[in-house]
């Protein structure tokens, strides 16, 4: 059950909200480590897939887990108090992992290969490529579960994973970058010619992959 975010009067942080920062700087180690494990695991199927079959599914990858203030304005947006206990439950894009691969086919069997790791558990699953959202946007998103092993115990880390091709990064990168400029004031016809470009960004990938399977 959701309680309600506290109130602070006078635009001053109150005492929850300094304790909430306190304990979630401590918090987010955890999923500094999940990250960092994820990243681990990931390079070692790169590596061992392009020493198997002569070929890297993984071009590259980069991580990231949000800042304390970056956490703070969505637990207020979705309306929970300033409470670590409640992240867990309530966010599930604390820590992220981005994996460029080179062809769509890579960014399923990416996905698959992780999925297959006894200790990784897929939670959810957006399939972005099959179905693109309104404005064009492709990508693979999961949602997995792992263990971090403390010192003291185990904790089982949700962790997002966004998965695309070169195209879809190259897109997805310019199109956040074109709306942060435009501060979401955009022409009138920008949807319609950002949702062309993407189309033409799938058709290079459909084209590419055709191209690599013709070599294999």
């Amino acid at each position: 059950m959701r309680r309600p975010v506290t109130q602070v009067s006078g635009g001053e942080i109150g005492p929850p909200v300094i304790e909430f920062y306190r304990r979630l700087s401590r918090f987010l180690l955890v999923y500094k480590f999940a990250v960092e494990e994820l990243m681990t695991k990931l390079r070692i199927l790169s590596e061992e897939f392009d020493f198997v079959h002569r070929h890297d599914p993984i071009e590259h990858i980069t991580s990231r887990v949000k800042r304390p203030e970056a956490i703070m304005e969505k637990m207020v947006r979705k309306g929970l108090e300033p409470d670590v206990d409640l992240i867990a439950d309530g966010l599930d894009d604390v820590a992220g992992v981005r994996v460029i691969c080179p062809f769509v086919s890579d960014v399923y069997r990416v996905a698959e290969m992780l999925g297959g790791q006894h200790d990784v558990t897929v939670l959810h699953s957006k399939d972005y490529i099959a179905k693109p959202k309104p404005n064009g946007y492709r990508s693979l998103h999961l949602i997995v579960r792992i263990p971090v092993f403390l010192s003291d115990r185990v904790e089982h880390v949700k962790v997002e994973v966004q998965l695309r091709t070169i195209a879809m990064d190259f897109w997805a990168t310019l199109e956040h970058k074109l709306f942060y400029k435009y501060d979401d004031q955009v022409p009138a016809d920008f949807a319609d010619e950002l949702a062309s470009t993407a189309a033409i960004a799938a058709q290079l990938d459909a084209r590419m992959q055709s191209l690599h399977q013709r070599l294999r």
